[in-house]
C-alpha cells in the first residue's frame, strides 16, 4: 500500500510542479479523453487537443 502511494506521488509530481498553463492543458486534455472514452468513434481527438493548447497559450 505504501509503495502504491509513493508511485502515485511520482506520477503526479511533474503535474504538480508544472506551470499553471501546463496544468490547465493537462486538466482539459484529461477531461476531453474521459469524455471521448464513451464514444465509439474517437476521431479528431488530436484536433481537439491542439485547440486546447492554442486556447491556453493565447
Amino acid at each position: 500500500m505504501n509503495q502504491e502511494i509513493e508511485n502515485i506521488n511520482k506520477v503526479q509530481e511533474p503535474i504538480i510542479q508544472a506551470s499553471p498553463e501546463v496544468r490547465e492543458i493537462i486538466e482539459k486534455v484529461l477531461k476531453l479523453e474521459k469524455d471521448k472514452l464513451y464514444q465509439k468513434n474517437l476521431r479528431y481527438i488530436n484536433d481537439d487537443i491542439l485547440k486546447i493548447i492554442k486556447d491556453v497559450i493565447r
